[in-house]
């Protein structure tokens, strides 16, 4: 049995292990055994592991000191999946990088500056950069404050994220295929990345109403049945290969707003619902909303201006999206509030 030094947390509606790279196995088949291993995996209950039989709560990121200019850390994260023996790298994921910056600094990779730290982030999986902004008074990081988020009960310390180049992060282009619409199965959907590979069409062109909860959506066969043809129907041509084994490209089925925000989501992760939404998938999202012809611009609301903060509705509350514009109307950069709470630091076993 192997001891591992860990840090477990809950970074944004996610949860996790954070470990240094360094204390892992380089051999990635290695590290990919143990992870399933520390996890639980496979079984649906993960009851011999940590994992807490979601996909949501069964996640790893690995992080270490970068020797990139301008960047502090590398993070590489990997999705530990429930019930079935892979371990994917296909993704960044947007939530569990909320808790990146605090583990860096408590890790002694970066030195605390002042009341607030900033953490620029290289994220291995798709080579962009996040810079998050990290709650530091007295030089310690503090995950208490009044930033609230969907999804999470109470209030802890902000965490705002600023995400840099992340269209094509891992299709090649913000649009894979270079068209705003793509008719699939008979459904039009919008391929997309900006951040996270999507597949976004109106609720309705699939048989739902897009307001339905996540219990309701999981234990809809058919509807899961449809959405998951498109997916593998689409993964060559968003340049993600053969996508039956891989966890992206995320299904986005989209809706008119109800509560005053841009729009309706209800996300599969890909195979169940998401109680919330991605922090990279909303990204993504919020720019096919920007995008004249698409699905999700036929039913948003959008407000005017260089700067638009997009309120992206799902099944728990909303995650907003602030996204600046270049002149030609293109997403520049994109920033959300996340928070993060560490829950563990020890040793776990695999």
């Amino acid at each position: 049995m192997t001891a591992i030094r860990c840090m477990w947390m809950r970074g944004g509606t996610s949860k996790g292990g954070y470990f240094l790279k360094d204390d892992l196995p380089a051999d990635a088949a290695a590290r990919d055994a143990l992870l399933l291993r520390i996890m639980g995996s496979p079984d649906p209950v993960q009851i011999d592991g940590m994992g807490g039989a979601d996909p949501l709560t069964s996640k790893v990121a690995t992080i270490a000191r970068s020797a990139r200019a301008g960047v502090d850390v590398d993070y590489l994260f990997l999705q530990v999946f429930v019930d079935q023996a892979i371990v994917s790298d296909a993704q960044n994921c947007g939530n569990i990088l909320a808790g990146v910056g605090p583990f860096s600094i408590e890790r002694g990779l970066v030195a605390a500056t002042g009341d607030e730290t900033r953490v620029t982030i290289f994220m291995e999986n798709t080579g962009q950069v996040a810079v998050a902004t990290v709650a530091t008074p007295g030089g310690r990081v503090t995950y208490d404050g009044t930033a609230r988020i969907d999804g999470v009960p109470g209030a802890h310390a902000p965490v705002p994220i600023e995400f840099r180049d992340t269209a094509g992060s891992s299709c090649g282009a913000l649009l894979p295929t270079g068209r705003a619409v793509e008719t699939v199965d008979g459904v039009p959907v919008t391929l997309i990345d900006n951040g996270m590979p999507c597949v976004v069409m109106k609720a309705t062109d699939v048989g739902i109403t897009g307001y339905e909860d996540r219990e309701s959506l999981d234990a809809n066969a058919a509807l899961k049945a449809r959405i998951e043809a498109i997916r593998l129907a689409v993964g060559e041509r968003m340049n993600l290969g053969d996508v039956r084994e891989k966890s992206v490209p995320k299904m986005m089925l989209v809706a008119p707003p109800r509560h005053g925000g841009a729009v309706t989501v209800r996300s599969f992760i890909p195979h169940r619902a998401h109680a919330t939404i991605g922090v990279l998938g909303a990204v993504s999202v919020a720019t096919a909303c920007l995008i004249e012809g698409s699905p999700a611009a036929e039913v948003a609301a959008v407000p005017p201006g260089a700067r638009k903060t997009l309120s992206v509705e799902h099944p728990t509350g909303e995650m907003s999206c602030i996204l600046d514009l270049d002149d030609d109307g293109a997403v520049q950069s994109a920033a959300l509030l996340r928070t993060a709470r560490k829950l563990m630091d020890g040793v776990v076993f695999g």
